[in-house]
């Protein structure tokens, strides 16, 4: 009966596909003429008409996105004035832009044959947001009754919290804390699994804290949810950075009004939206498939990675594309480098390889320019004029020429290498001015990738032994090279100028050598999680060095708040 249904609804998308597609062009020209003359109220009205008719066409082959794009998109126009002055242009964009996405879902659902009104939730919140109003949240089109909750915590392990109100206050701050330097990392999009790592390790903090609680049940939905998403590498989309700063409140609660916080029940609202992120995950792991099954629904067919791919269809260019673009070029770079280390080396040097050379700029230069990277494309153009002059003098390039120009080659390398990564951005460009920093060098990115490597092992290490030291009732001896271990990597952090990294490294040594070694009695619980914690937190950090993202100076400082709450 539903495969009847299905094709019942593709049949009768078949039969109107051609009008859908001539009522959203004529839509588009009404809305363009208006832009042009905006004292024609006609060309508006005509536009809002055509809108709603599409809006009736969706209703009857059940395209509940375009449905409800369609209302959205009417209720902004319906905010257009006649004479709309250069304040509405704001409006009049976002407008324009959801006819032409409209347009490219009409083009995917004809060749899917399936709909996902999900894909275009993101632009009828832009839609929601030009008219000020409040967003949907992701899990808009999921259906699911919240209220009848399975036992979200049968999965998630914690030690039980055992302290006086002092413990409980100190260990909320910090755990509140976490969770909001990785609601920070999020909103300024830095790594997406240290941001999901802290909030795993904040949630799980928190379900201690809650005990017996209502509010552990949430706590430990969170957890789950944190892990599956890292799990699943799935990022941090507007719908979900939103989602994080609602969860920020409870944590605020359980500071501020203490233990009875914990007795408070999560809205549905807010179990549905996680509930939506484990099953948009497509995970198979038990402890998501159990909590699924036990509201009668499965994984999502097509996973969040696979999703991101189909929502790529319509907005914007992919990232094969943009890699296929970044192969090519790298290839053309290549191949002028070989050319100018001949030259550099002294090996036979050809002035017919200066005009070879510029030429291989020129092209570079006109790419660049089609990609709207100007500056890069004038750096590149300036060194092939330099190389042209160089010709007709008949003499190769002096030592400082030479190494200007490989500046400018390498800059642009790194521009590519960005834009494989980012996209095609202002800082990409930026790359031109910067040519000469330091720290855009791609060599000195290898360094700190191995730097950052050496980093990550030895903090591994340091947190296995200090495992091994309270598993084996505090035998001494899995610490004792520990210190040294951790002081080599201190001098490897100062090497590459991160004196802030450095420093806390240096006082969790310090404690290490001074709380566990040097003290003839067996450390305190709260010394042990303090010390834990830090090393954590340092971990996270040091994972974006070598990286192209940006490091995350929040977790330094919640490395040193966990030490500053024991007196280390």
């Amino acid at each position: 009966m539903v495969q009847s249904s299905l094709a019942t609804k593709s049949q009768s998308f078949d039969l109107v596909k051609d009008e859908i597609g001539q009522t959203i062009r004529q839509a588009e020209a009404s809305l363009e003429r208006f832009q042009e003359n905006r004292d024609s109220g006609e060309d508006l009205q005509n536009c809002v008409d055509f809108i709603n008719q599409l809006r009736g066409i969706f209703v009857l082959v059940e395209l509940r996105g375009g449905v409800l794009l369609c209302q959205e998109a009417v209720s902004l126009a319906n905010d257009v004035p006649v004479g709309a002055n250069d304040d509405k242009n704001v409006l009049l964009t976002t407008l324009n832009t959801s006819l032409f996405i409209l347009r490219r879902y009409v083009e995917y659902y004809h060749q899917q044959r399936e709909d996902h009104p999900e894909l275009l939730l993101p632009v009828i919140n832009d839609l929601r947001e030009a008219r000020k109003e409040k967003p949907y949240p992701e899990s808009c089109f999921f259906d699911v009754d919240a209220k009848h909750r399975p036992d979200f915590c049968g999965s998630v392990q914690v030690e039980p919290f055992e302290g006086d109100e002092r413990d409980f206050e100190v260990m909320a701050r910090r755990m509140r804390l976490t969770f909001q330097v990785a609601l920070l990392s999020a909103l300024r999009n830095r790594s997406d699994v240290v941001a999901l790592k802290l909030v795993g390790r904040s949630a799980r903090g928190f379900v201690r804290l809650c005990g017996k609680g209502s509010m552990a049940q949430m706590w430990c939905l969170v957890a789950t949810v944190a892990d599956t998403m890292l799990d699943r590498a799935m990022g941090f989309s507007k719908a979900r950075k939103r989602l994080l700063m609602r969860i920020e409140r409870y944590t605020r609660e359980i500071v501020y009004v203490g233990r009875v916080a914990s007795a408070k029940d999560a809205p549905d609202s807010l179990i549905k939206d996680l509930l939506y992120l484990l099953y948009r995950s497509g995970s198979g792991n038990p402890e998501v498939t159990g909590i699924l099954a036990a509201f009668g629904i499965a994984p999502a067919e097509y996973s969040d990675m696979i999703f991101e791919a189909h929502s790529k269809r319509l907005y914007g260019p992919g990232s094969d594309v943009l890699k296929s673009l970044s192969e090519a070029l790298q290839e053309e770079l290549n191949q002028l480098k070989d050319k100018l280390d001949i030259i550099e080396r002294g090996i036979e040097p050809d002035l017919a390889e200066l005009a070879s050379i510029a030429e291989a700029l020129e092209r570079l230069g006109h790419t660049l320019v089609m990609l709207d990277l100007n500056q890069l494309a004038g750096a590149a153009r300036a060194e092939a004029a330099k190389l042209r002059d160089w010709e007709k003098e008949s003499r190769l390039p002096a030592e400082e020429e030479l190494y200007t120009l490989a500046d400018s080659v390498l800059a642009i390398e790194g521009a590519i290498a960005q834009m494989e990564a980012r996209g095609i951005t202002s800082e990409t460009d930026a790359l031109a001015a910067a040519r000469n920093n330091r720290d855009s060098s791609l060599y000195l990115r290898e360094a700190l990738y191995v730097v950052g490597d050496e980093a990550k092992s030895a903090l591994t290490l340091a947190k296995r032994a200090i495992t091994a030291f309270v598993e084996s009732d505090f035998e001494k001896l899995h610490l004792a090279n520990l210190p040294a271990t951790l002081h080599s990597i201190w001098g490897g952090l100062r090497m590459v100028e991160d004196q802030d990294a450095a420093n806390v490294l240096a006082r969790v040594a310090s404690s290490i050598q001074t709380k566990l070694l040097d003290e003839k009695d067996a450390p305190s619980s709260r010394v042990l999680e303090a010390l834990a914690d830090a090393l954590t937190s340092l971990e996270y950090y040091i994972e974006c060095i070598g990286t192209r993202e940006e490091r995350n100076p929040d977790l330094l400082k919640l490395a040193e708040s966990s030490l500053d709450d024991v007196g280390l």
